[in-house]
């Protein structure tokens, strides 16, 4: 799961008590913290359940591979009564609440049972909802009722051309959720080296963010999480800017040609890094590298025809992300989306079966892939086997301090962040 999208999620959590809503944290039944049957990871599923799950399924059939059948119900019976998802129900007996549900989680869930098939049922239950979800400018926000950001636009995107339906939704006032993916990004009036990326809103600005342009680029392209790799490359063309910005060659951009021009950006900013993105994470005075969003930019530049600069990211993660993804199901499923999208083996990554990796931190898929023939990746795997629950509390470790860290933003974020953004 996202950092951003984590913290949203603990911010909700501590703020709660203040709103009068029942507190996220420290109240969840008592057994919220231990992963039920059927679920992959070993870590508290309270804030990711239903998106790592989801992710897992994406990656699995794209190496074709079919999770279990208990893996797959316990997808589906995490779905509300109104279609809806919220990130992880504990007692499914229990009925929804309407503000626990999000459209990131329903999103990658629709991409998810989509994928699978045999569940068009769920599938329409779910796009219906996140129909009622759409914003008045045609795109969505993590819980409906706040304002549109590029991330949950482009999740929900992804998921109506998944669902085989029209990605452009209109919203009721006309606006669509194209035009609200094209309103946050950076054109001719902006500095040169911001033209073509997409922004975040916080605290009433839009500011540059590479995770956003990625998954923009993605969603502009119409493009979910799953993206095959392309024939050939193609380049990326960026609209030309007058020398006086008086006239904004970016306003009336086509989808694909906003997307372009995001991915011209992306590349930028890869090269920069040396075939890697970086992010400064909390609590850090230099950036690091930005593994996440960098496999989220090879499949972006790779749904575009943006192949080499696509393939030399991929190549940067699967020399340097071991370390990163081991015990994250939805860390490998991230790696092995980008292999796919890149045309590279999943199971050779480096030396590494991330396809192994995976499917040893959930139950026993139905079918599996052929396995890869390296005796390191078989010692690899082994290790992720017997190692991923000390992984998983690692990453329980690193939640309690973003806690600690989310707490000291105050309450004014959180607010700040659910009223309308304007550049």
């Amino acid at each position: 799961m996202p950092l951003r999208r984590r913290a949203a999620l603990l911010l909700a959590a501590l703020a709660a008590p203040l709103l009068g809503a029942a507190p996220l944290l420290g109240a969840a039944p008592a057994g919220a913290a231990t992963p039920p049957a059927g679920l992959y990871g070993t870590a508290d599923p309270t804030y990711d359940g239903v998106w790592r799950q989801s992710y897992a399924f994406l990656a699995l059939h794209a190496a074709g591979v079919t999770p279990g059948a208990g893996a797959v119900s316990w997808l589906t019976g995490q779905q509300c009564a109104d279609g809806g998802f919220a990130s992880f129900r504990a007692d499914t007996a229990t009925p929804c609440t309407p503000k626990t549900e999000d459209t990131n989680s329903t999103g990658i869930a629709v991409q998810a049972l989509a994928a699978l098939g045999g569940h068009q049922q769920a599938v329409t239950r779910a796009t219906g909802w996140l129909r009622q979800a759409q914003n008045k400018d045609g795109g969505w926000s993590y819980n409906p009722g706040g304002a549109s950001d590029p991330d949950s636009t482009a999740v929900v995107v992804g998921s109506f051309q998944a669902a085989g339906l029209n990605p452009e939704v209109t919203a009721p006032g006309g606006a669509t959720s194209f035009e609200a993916l094209r309103g946050f990004q950076f054109g001719c009036r902006d500095k040169a080296a911001e033209r073509g990326a997409f922004g975040y809103p916080s605290n009433g600005t839009l500011s540059v963010n590479a995770k956003a342009t990625a998954d923009a680029v993605r969603g502009s392209r119409s493009a979910g999480f799953i993206v095959q790799a392309p024939a050939s490359n193609t380049a990326a063309k960026v609209p030309a800017c007058g020398a006086s910005g008086s006239t904004d060659a970016y306003a009336n951009l086509t989808p694909g040609a906003s997307a372009d021009a995001g991915a011209a950006w992306l590349t930028a900013q890869l090269t920069k890094g040396g075939g890697h993105l970086t992010a400064v994470t909390p609590g850090a005075d230099k950036p690091s590298p930005d593994y996440g969003t960098t496999a989220d930019a090879v499949a972006a530049l790779a749904s575009g025809g943006q192949l080499d600069a696509a393939k030399q990211a991929y190549a940067w993660l699967a020399g340097n992300s071991a370390a990163w993804s081991h015990g994250n199901p939805a860390a490998l499923s991230q790696l092995v989306l980008a292999a796919y999208a890149t045309g590279n083996d999943p199971h050779k990554a480096d030396g590494a079966d991330l396809v192994r990796q995976l499917t040893a931190l959930g139950p026993t898929p139905a079918k599996a892939a052929a396995p890869a023939a390296s005796a390191t990746s078989s010692g690899q795997d082994q290790a992720a086997t017997s190692d991923h629950k000390k992984s998983s509390s690692q990453t329980s470790t690193w939640i309690i301090i973003a806690v600690c860290l989310v707490a000291g933003i105050g309450f004014g974020l959180l607010m700040a962040s659910r009223n309308r953004r304007t550049r």
